[in-house]
């Protein structure tokens, strides 16, 4: 691999923003490459719920989703900490798939549009000098005209640039690990369930061939407090919802052991770092209990898209696509990172908990906007 590699795109981290970017680039006909640090098909802690407004953009990307006979959510239960449950409806809805399926289907797709991948390859650092990049990674060096980052909750290039959240002290809302599962269990195809427990919630839906996601974010503390070991967490607080230790008890688990991932942080993030164009948890996390991360991803890499391809086609610069892509993110996503970051702060206590709960039982006008809030329009 030699400097005169030249691309007009960029992407590093191959998750669902990053290779829903690559296709859409593929399409309009630019030279992309794709850097990923894992090697094809992979799991990824994740809660694997789509909101239906994605549905139309993934197939327009060429995955057959009808083909696939995917459970469709319209109903949310959630219970509090002592196991009581509250049913709701979910205005919009969603469908559940594995990361696993995903993004194995889109890397494909990608791969059969042209699109370079170099796969189990980390990259270093990102300079941008006389209106390129060089993206310094495992292999060696590669430019390229436009840089997008896709590289999720938190990567090696944080640290890097020293982003403002990486500086931050440990807090509730900066320290939470993610735990997940696949599991097999008798529960109703057309919900998505959210269970509390001591700082912390558990969600659980169908995804594909009659198995379940299980995927539950806790804070550090819990972890530590139970000697850094998860079953013993499990059994010391998440068990103390008795609707958790049913599904526990019972359930068949597919994986030997559980996909965990620490220091995951929810706090304002920016949407540039050193003229590089971030989508997906890069930018800006949304708490999993509101069930949208995937939505944001994919949409994410469609507004980066329509300013990437303004710039390449010369009608406008690349100062004018930053303040452009950085003001439509905000437009479309800040108030619902505000929203979950609120309703976060509530979830995972006993007496919050159960007063949110029951008021939004009893309001259900208030349930409505809540849920609504935290999911967009299909795009």
């Amino acid at each position: 691999m030699t400097d005169n590699n030249l691309y007009d795109v960029g992407i590093i981290g191959g998750g669902l923003a990053g290779l829903s970017l690559a296709i859409q680039c593929a399409d309009a006909n630019y030279k992309v490459v794709i850097f990923e640090k894992e090697e094809y098909p992979f799991h990824k802690v994740c809660g694997e719920y789509i909101s239906l407004e994605s549905w139309n953009h993934l197939e327009s990307l060429g995955l057959p989703l009808q083909e696939w006979n995917l459970p469709i959510f319209k109903k949310l239960t959630l219970s509090d900490v002592n196991g009581h449950l509250y049913h709701f409806n979910l205005p919009l809805g969603g469908f559940g798939i594995s990361r696993y399926k995903l993004d194995f289907a889109l890397y494909e797709l990608a791969i059969k549009k042209g699109v370079t991948f170099f796969t189990n390859t980390k990259v270093n650092d990102v300079d941008f000098v006389d209106e390129q990049f060089k993206i310094q990674c495992s292999n060696g060096n590669i430019h390229v005209q436009l840089a997008a980052g896709s590289f999720g909750k938190r990567s090696n290039l944080d640290v890097k640039w020293n982003r403002p959240f990486i500086q931050q002290k440990p807090s509730k809302l900066e320290n939470y690990i993610g735990v997940k599962y696949h599991i097999k269990y008798n529960h109703a195809i057309d919900e998505i369930a959210l269970h509390n427990f001591k700082n912390g919630y558990c969600g659980m839906s169908k995804i594909e061939e009659d198995t379940s996601c299980l995927c539950y974010l806790t804070t550090a503390k819990n972890l530590q407090q139970s000697g850094n070991s998860i079953e013993q967490m499990e059994q010391e607080i998440l068990y103390k919802n008795p609707v958790l230790k049913n599904i526990f008890s019972n359930a068949a688990f597919i994986y030997k052991q559980p996909l965990v991932i620490s220091q995951v942080s929810f706090s304002p993030k920016n949407q540039i770092e050193n003229h590089v164009l971030l989508l997906g948890d890069a930018a800006g996390m949304i708490t999993p209990l509101c069930g949208n991360g995937m939505s944001m991803a994919l949409h994410s890499s469609v507004i980066a898209f329509d300013k990437m391809n303004c710039f390449l086609q010369k009608k406008i610069t690349r100062h004018q696509m930053e303040l452009a892509f950085t003001e439509a993110w905000q437009q479309q996503f800040k108030w619902r990172l505000q929203i979950g970051r609120l309703v976060q702060r509530v979830f995972g206590n006993n007496l919050s908990t159960t007063l949110f709960l029951k008021l939004m039982k009893a309001l259900p006008f208030l349930a409505r906007i809540i849920i609504r809030s935290t999911h967009g329009k299909s795009f």
